[in-house]
């Protein structure tokens, strides 16, 4: 579900405001008009001048096809909005609310900054009992249940899994994941990061 940020109850962090400057950079580059990339995604075109403008924040089904439309990947995007100041530490802090994005009821953030590696490590939390559409994608992906019990849906085919359990599914599998109680759960989701074209 996408959000609009109320100044009032939630200030705008930096990330935020990373993120919607990295998607208008990315936008300007390959010469589109926010109407265009509304018209790509699916999205209102006052809808993605807040998000670039930090006054919005995207679902990460609304993130992805931004990121596609835009030649990237929504992880790419996330990572991105978590960069360092320049001299500043590599660490990314569980406060500092490292570009979030709300996915299946829950939320998923980013937890590295931008970089050059073959992996991006998410971490997602929730209580929704709806595992929501199913994903896809060529990268491989690894998830560790940190928290909590969760249903894991791989293609098809449900795994209840708590602490300590951990999943390894190949690119191509479809997947998706819910509370199996309605309890808060957290996973640690690993993906693969493949060569972009050009890169």
């Amino acid at each position: 579900m996408d959000v609009r940020i109320d100044e009032a109850t939630d200030p705008l962090d930096r990330s935020v405001t990373r993120l919607g400057q990295k998607i208008r950079g990315l936008r300007h580059a390959q010469g589109l008009t926010l109407v265009q990339l509304a018209e790509a995604t699916g999205l209102s075109h006052s809808f993605l001048s807040q998000v670039e403008r930090g006054r919005a924040r995207l679902s990460m089904s609304s993130l992805f096809r931004v990121a596609d439309r835009l030649g990237t990947t929504q992880q790419l995007l996330l990572t991105e909005a978590t960069a360092p100041a320049a001299g500043g530490t590599p660490v990314v802090r569980r406060t500092d609310d490292a570009s979030a994005a709300s996915a299946g009821g829950g939320t998923v953030r980013a937890l590295a900054p931008a970089g050059d590696r073959p992996f991006d490590p998410m971490e997602y939390t929730g209580t929704s009992r709806e595992p929501g559409p199913y994903w896809a994608h060529d990268e491989d992906e690894f998830a560790y249940v940190v928290e909590g019990h969760v249903l894991l849906d791989l293609d098809g085919t449900l795994e209840s899994a708590g602490p300590g359990d951990s999943a390894f599914y190949r690119g191509g599998t479809r997947h998706r994941w819910a509370s199996a109680d309605g309890e808060p759960y957290r996973l640690l989701v690993v993906k693969q990061r493949l060569p972009r074209d050009g890169g």
